[in-house]
Protein backbone atom coordinates (compact mmCIF):
# COMPACT_ATOMS: atom_id res chain seq x y z
CA UNK A 1 0.00 0.00 0.00
CA UNK A 2 2.78 2.47 0.94
CA UNK A 3 4.65 1.81 -2.31
CA UNK A 4 1.55 2.53 -4.38
CA UNK A 5 1.00 5.83 -2.53
CA UNK A 6 4.64 6.78 -3.14
CA UNK A 7 4.30 5.89 -6.82
CA UNK A 8 0.99 7.77 -7.07
CA UNK A 9 2.23 11.03 -5.54
CA UNK A 10 5.94 11.02 -6.36
CA UNK A 11 6.59 9.06 -9.54
CA UNK A 12 8.42 12.05 -11.04
CA UNK A 13 10.65 12.35 -7.95
CA UNK A 14 11.70 8.72 -7.44
CA UNK A 15 12.58 8.37 -11.14
CA UNK A 16 14.40 11.70 -11.45
CA UNK A 17 18.09 11.49 -12.45
CA UNK A 18 19.33 13.67 -9.58
CA UNK A 19 17.15 11.86 -7.04
CA UNK A 20 18.57 8.51 -8.16
CA UNK A 21 22.11 9.88 -7.56
CA UNK A 22 21.35 9.56 -3.85
CA UNK A 23 21.77 5.78 -4.14
CA UNK A 24 25.51 6.51 -4.25
CA UNK A 25 25.64 8.57 -1.04
CA UNK A 26 25.70 6.92 2.39
CA UNK A 27 23.45 8.34 5.09
CA UNK A 28 23.57 6.13 8.22
CA UNK A 29 25.81 3.08 8.54
CA UNK A 30 25.61 1.41 5.15
CA UNK A 31 22.18 2.83 4.23
CA UNK A 32 22.10 5.14 1.20
CA UNK A 33 20.42 8.52 1.34
CA UNK A 34 17.92 7.15 -1.22
CA UNK A 35 17.00 4.15 0.97
CA UNK A 36 16.85 6.33 4.08
CA UNK A 37 14.38 8.70 2.42
CA UNK A 38 12.24 5.77 1.25
CA UNK A 39 12.31 4.31 4.79
CA UNK A 40 11.35 7.66 6.30
CA UNK A 41 8.53 8.14 3.80
CA UNK A 42 7.07 4.72 4.61
CA UNK A 43 7.39 5.49 8.32
CA UNK A 44 5.56 8.82 7.83
CA UNK A 45 2.71 7.05 6.07
CA UNK A 46 2.55 4.39 8.81
CA UNK A 47 2.54 6.98 11.61
CA UNK A 48 -0.23 9.01 9.99
CA UNK A 49 -2.36 5.90 9.43
CA UNK A 50 -1.76 4.27 12.82
CA UNK A 51 -2.52 7.50 14.67
CA UNK A 52 -5.39 8.29 12.30
CA UNK A 53 -3.99 11.73 11.50
CA UNK A 54 -5.59 13.39 8.51
CA UNK A 55 -2.74 14.61 6.32
CA UNK A 56 -2.16 15.79 2.80
CA UNK A 57 -0.53 12.61 1.49
CA UNK A 58 0.92 14.34 -1.57
CA UNK A 59 2.80 16.82 0.65
CA UNK A 60 3.70 14.21 3.27
CA UNK A 61 5.22 11.90 0.67
CA UNK A 62 6.97 14.58 -1.39
CA UNK A 63 8.39 16.35 1.67
CA UNK A 64 9.63 13.15 3.29
CA UNK A 65 11.15 11.85 0.05
CA UNK A 66 13.09 15.10 -0.34
CA UNK A 67 14.03 15.87 3.26
CA UNK A 68 17.69 14.90 2.71
CA UNK A 69 18.01 16.02 -0.91
CA UNK A 70 21.37 17.73 -0.31
CA UNK A 71 23.06 15.84 -3.20
CA UNK A 72 26.55 15.30 -1.81
CA UNK A 73 28.39 12.73 0.29
CA UNK A 74 28.65 14.42 3.67
CA UNK A 75 31.27 11.87 4.79
CA UNK A 76 33.81 13.35 2.37
CA UNK A 77 35.89 16.05 4.03
CA UNK A 78 35.03 19.29 2.27
CA UNK A 79 34.56 22.77 3.68
CA UNK A 80 31.13 23.00 2.04
CA UNK A 81 30.01 19.99 4.13
CA UNK A 82 31.04 21.54 7.43
CA UNK A 83 28.30 21.50 10.04
CA UNK A 84 26.24 19.19 7.82
CA UNK A 85 23.73 18.41 10.59
CA UNK A 86 22.91 22.10 10.96
CA UNK A 87 23.04 23.14 7.31
CA UNK A 88 21.71 20.29 5.16
CA UNK A 89 18.01 20.96 5.77
CA UNK A 90 18.18 24.37 4.08
CA UNK A 91 20.37 23.00 1.27
CA UNK A 92 17.91 20.12 0.76
CA UNK A 93 14.94 22.48 0.69
CA UNK A 94 16.59 24.75 -1.88
CA UNK A 95 17.61 21.82 -4.10
CA UNK A 96 14.16 20.24 -3.86
CA UNK A 97 12.36 23.49 -4.60
CA UNK A 98 14.60 24.11 -7.61
CA UNK A 99 14.00 20.61 -9.04
CA UNK A 100 10.41 19.87 -7.93
CA UNK A 101 8.67 23.19 -7.05
CA UNK A 102 7.57 22.67 -3.46
CA UNK A 103 4.48 23.99 -1.72
CA UNK A 104 4.68 25.72 1.69
CA UNK A 105 4.01 22.50 3.67
CA UNK A 106 6.76 20.59 1.83
CA UNK A 107 9.21 23.48 2.32
CA UNK A 108 8.47 23.57 6.06
CA UNK A 109 8.78 19.80 6.33
CA UNK A 110 12.25 19.78 4.77
CA UNK A 111 13.51 22.98 6.38
CA UNK A 112 12.41 21.93 9.89
CA UNK A 113 13.07 18.18 9.85
CA UNK A 114 16.18 18.50 12.04
CA UNK A 115 14.23 20.04 14.94
CA UNK A 116 15.33 20.33 17.75
CA UNK A 117 18.98 20.28 16.52
CA UNK A 118 18.02 23.17 14.27
CA UNK A 119 15.79 25.59 16.08
CA UNK A 120 13.26 25.80 13.27
CA UNK A 121 9.87 24.86 14.62
CA UNK A 122 7.68 22.59 12.46
CA UNK A 123 4.43 24.42 11.58
CA UNK A 124 2.35 21.59 10.08
CA UNK A 125 1.34 18.12 11.22
CA UNK A 126 3.17 16.68 8.19
CA UNK A 127 6.33 18.44 9.40
CA UNK A 128 5.98 16.99 12.91
CA UNK A 129 5.37 13.50 11.53
CA UNK A 130 8.52 13.82 9.41
CA UNK A 131 10.59 14.95 12.43
CA UNK A 132 9.49 11.88 14.38
CA UNK A 133 9.80 9.43 11.47
CA UNK A 134 13.29 10.68 10.57
CA UNK A 135 14.53 10.22 14.15
CA UNK A 136 13.04 6.72 14.38
CA UNK A 137 14.58 5.63 11.07
CA UNK A 138 17.97 7.23 11.77
CA UNK A 139 18.23 5.46 15.13
CA UNK A 140 17.03 2.15 13.66
CA UNK A 141 19.44 2.33 10.70
CA UNK A 142 22.39 3.26 12.92
CA UNK A 143 21.69 0.59 15.55
CA UNK A 144 21.12 -2.12 12.92
CA UNK A 145 24.37 -1.19 11.21
CA UNK A 146 26.31 -1.17 14.46
CA UNK A 147 24.80 -4.47 15.64
CA UNK A 148 25.61 -6.08 12.28
CA UNK A 149 29.12 -4.65 12.49
CA UNK A 150 29.54 -5.92 16.04
CA UNK A 151 28.23 -9.36 15.12
CA UNK A 152 30.59 -9.44 12.10
CA UNK A 153 33.50 -8.54 14.37
CA UNK A 154 32.43 -11.16 16.90
CA UNK A 155 32.11 -13.80 14.16
CA UNK A 156 35.49 -12.79 12.76
CA UNK A 157 37.08 -12.96 16.23
CA UNK A 158 35.59 -16.39 16.98
CA UNK A 159 36.40 -17.67 13.51
CA UNK A 160 40.01 -16.42 13.72
CA UNK A 161 40.31 -17.74 17.24
CA UNK A 162 39.20 -21.21 16.09
CA UNK A 163 41.64 -21.08 13.18
CA UNK A 164 44.43 -20.11 15.58
CA UNK A 165 43.55 -22.97 17.95
CA UNK A 166 43.56 -25.46 15.08
CA UNK A 167 46.90 -24.12 13.82
CA UNK A 168 48.29 -24.21 17.35
CA UNK A 169 47.26 -27.84 17.78
CA UNK A 170 48.71 -28.76 14.42
CA UNK A 171 51.99 -27.06 15.25
CA UNK A 172 52.24 -28.68 18.68
CA UNK A 173 51.47 -32.15 17.33
CA UNK A 174 54.31 -31.93 14.77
Amino acid sequence: MNNSLIEQYAHNIINHKKYLMQKEFIQHGDISVYDHEINVTKMCINISKKLNIKVNYRSLIRGSLLHDYFLYDWHIKDSSHRLHGFRHAKISMNNADRDFHLNKVEKNMIYCHMFPLNIRIPRYKESIILCVADKICAIKETIEYRSVSISKLYYYYIHRNLENKILYKLLINQ
